[in-house]
């Protein structure tokens, strides 16, 4: 037996369905010198500025002080994962906490070191390109992991996590 609970208001599931798209269209399809790939990057900035106001005044889940960064949180949901605890996580997981900031903080690196490019006073220096190409690598990598770590969850408490960011809802057992 399931219960439904509301999680997911529609702009957090519409800021990340938007930022999968957008951050794969720049990272894998556009082309790096192209004035699409600038306008791409001040998309996902704006759409990391809307979520960071929205981590603020947003609904329940959808703010930060919901999942806060926690260590010792993070530290507890590994040693869950060790011996196959499953406790219910109705909004982020801490590890999940950890993983969102770590990609807001990656994405403005991204912007920030792609707009200096582009600025007068960094036209041709080498380490905000090295800066930029470094962060997409890093964050191509913890989106692969995320995604890896989305499924596995999914499947470990029974809970279809893509689906509950398609819906809004999480469909979870009865305790």
């Amino acid at each position: 037996m399931m219960r439904r609970i509301r999680v997911w208001d529609p702009l957090v599931r519409l800021f990340h369905w938007s930022l999968v798209g957008l951050f794969a269209a720049n990272s894998l399809f556009v082309d790096d010198e192209s004035r699409l790939h600038h306008w791409v990057g001040y998309a996902v900035l704006g759409l990391v500025a809307v979520r960071g106001l929205w981590g603020l005044v947003g609904s329940r889940h959808a703010r930060f002080s919901d999942f806060p960064p926690s260590v010792s949180a993070s530290l507890e949901q590994v040693s869950d994962l060790a011996t196959g605890r499953t406790p219910l996580h109705v909004g982020h997981t801490p590890l999940g906490a950890l993983m969102i900031y770590n990609l807001l903080l990656c994405l403005l690196v991204i912007g920030g070191s792609g707009w200096l490019m582009t600025t007068d006073a960094f036209w041709g220096v080498e380490w905000p390109e090295q800066v930029h190409e470094a962060a997409v690598l890093w964050a191509q990598i913890c989106v692969g992991l995320h995604v890896a770590a989305v499924l596995w969850e999914s499947r470990r408490t029974g809970i279809n996590l893509p689906k509950a960011m398609v819906t809004g809802y999480k469909d979870v057992p009865h305790a």
